[in-house]
């Protein structure tokens, strides 16, 4: 797949109630077109009718006016009535694969969910054949740009192909409800190495994931927003996996990779992110909103399910899970469709995640065919910064939308920024760099 595409996520493209509300306002315009097409068949007939009138009117333009008025009141019906019937679509797809995800962990609520997806079901036969066609698209369109590498194309196919089946088929790529981290794991320190005072907020997706940690060894970055009215909000800044060493001094290396993805002991990536906050002044309860890269997408589906934080926006790019997060939580993914790290994610799930003001921006990293996708380029940051910047200037209703959050944040009187290091204390001080 290639260009850039803006929409909900999963299967799912539209939220139900959004679609339902543009069916009833085009019922609302449909009653007015018919109001018209009645209001010019009676002009109609009286010119008609009386002597003398059909001098100063076009009848036949008039006539056709009607006709007209007909036509339209009869689309916007049927596009009203096609629209109710993806609705019903996409709620029956939204229920059954949250009845999936709770079956284990609430059979009554999941039994719940059923009942609900039956009955939009029986309502309209053909909501079930149509909500599988919309499933099983999703399913063979999802990866699509993992494979047709020229150069050694049966091992480049191999190695990513197995990469996406594995989030899809083990479901470590969907972070489900009750799956948290335990224990405090590895132990960290973690030091202020440079402080700031930004002029503002980010400007658009770009902005956001150009203020990651720019001092050497820094991989967090954490803002605190202070308002007149004595609010203070945080906003932290997390690189990719660092290190490709395991249990080193680097606490964002493949250990923490490993302990993220398959979920289990406290990873020492999220200890740090965690201890990076608390050292920012950042108490329970307090607004963290979260720009993430790479493994760090993973520490963001973390601090929004989990952590005693309040966590309504988070920005992901090439992260290779999804979390499951609540209506009142927005998530923007940016998703590469060459990136094999974010193919662990599965291909997101079908009933998406987060806000009806959620999006997930999808691009091809490296549209050309190259050696260098053996080393990731479509996973870099800077690649995801271009797709950004596409996002940003593409004009989409729901990319805009977002100007208000950051415009929110440029009200604060005082921004302090303090970029973080952090290391695993008593471990081997080498360390392996790599460009994730």
């Amino acid at each position: 797949m290639t260009g850039l595409t803006i929409d909900h996520g999963g299967a799912i493209a539209v939220d139900p109630d959004a679609l339902r509300e543009i069916a009833h306002r085009l019922d609302a315009t449909a009653a007015l077109y018919a109001q018209a097409r009645t209001a010019l068949s009676e002009a109609h007939r009286i010119i008609v009718d009386t002597p003398g009138f059909t001098e100063y009117v076009d009848t036949i333009a008039l006539w056709a006016a009607g006709v007209r008025a007909a036509t339209l009141h009869s689309e916007c019906q049927e596009t009203a009535s096609s629209t109710l019937l993806m609705a019903d679509v996409y709620e029956y797809v939204e229920l059954r694969a949250e009845a999936e995800m709770l079956a284990h962990s609430d059979p009554s609520t999941a039994q719940r969910l059923m009942g609900q997806a039956d009955r939009l079901a029986a309502h309209d036969e053909r909501v079930a054949a149509m909500a599988d066609e919309l499933i099983a698209e999703w399913v063979t369109t999802r990866f699509e740009g993992l494979d047709g590498n020229p150069f050694l194309p049966s091992i480049y196919d191999q190695l990513f192909g197995t990469a996406a089946f594995v989030g899809a088929a083990s479901g470590l790529g969907k972070v489900l409800p009750g799956e948290t981290l335990w224990g405090r794991g590895d132990a960290v320190r973690v030091t202020p190495v440079k402080t700031s005072s930004p002029g503002g907020a980010p400007s658009g997706l770009a902005g956001s994931l150009g203020r990651m940690p720019v001092t050497d060894g820094a991989q967090i970055a954490v803002e605190k927003y202070s308002f007149a009215d004595g609010r203070a909000k945080y906003v932290v800044y997390l690189k990719g996996t660092q290190s490709i060493g395991w249990g080193t001094k680097e606490p964002f290396d493949m250990k923490s990779n490993a302990e993220l993805y398959a979920g289990g002991s406290m990873p020492a990536s999220y200890r740090s992110t965690l201890d990076a906050l608390e050292a920012a002044g950042a108490r329970p309860g307090d607004e963290v909103d979260v720009v993430a890269h790479s493994q760090s997408g993973m520490i963001a589906a973390h601090l929004s399910m989990e952590s005693e934080f309040d966590v309504p926006m988070q920005i992901t790019a090439g992260s290779p899970v999804e979390p499951t997060l609540d209506d009142d939580q927005t998530i923007v993914q940016l998703r590469h469709t060459d990136d094999v790290v974010n193919s662990l994610a599965g291909g997101g799930s079908p009933e998406g995640t987060g806000s009806p003001d959620s999006v997930v921006i999808s691009n091809q990293g490296d549209p050309e065919d190259t050696l260098g996708d053996f080393v990731l380029d479509a996973h870099q940051l800077d690649s995801y910064i271009e797709t950004a910047e596409e996002a940003d200037a593409a004009g989409d209703l729901r990319i805009e939308a977002l100007d208000e959050f950051w415009k929110e944040l440029d009200e604060a009187e005082v921004i302090e920024r303090t970029e973080y290091h952090a290391e695993r204390v008593d471990s081997p001080a080498r360390t392996h760099r790599s460009r994730g």
